[in-house]
């Protein structure tokens, strides 16, 4: 795991936290001393893609409902 001191720590700070949220965990040390271990949070930062899948569905007219009404509100003929 790797060590860094405080000074270094606050200059990286951003690319720091995305090495940790990547699962590179990181030590921050004062004067050679380590004072904190830096590590992503388990199940917090987890992709949310596809979360929903199997809980509903999609019709297959899908593209094509409401084409009509749509069509008309655009032509300025909607009734």
């Amino acid at each position: 795991m790797k060590t860094i001191n405080i000074h270094e720590a606050k200059t990286h700070l951003s690319k720091l936290v995305e090495a940790a949220a990547k699962g590179e965990a990181f030590v921050i040390a004062k004067s050679g001393r380590p004072m904190v271990k830096v590590t992503m949070l388990e199940g917090q930062l987890q992709k949310r893609l596809g979360f929903l899948a199997g809980k509903g569905t999609v019709p297959v007219d899908f593209d094509e409902m409401s084409a009509d009404e749509i069509a008309q509100m655009f032509a300025g003929t909607e009734a």
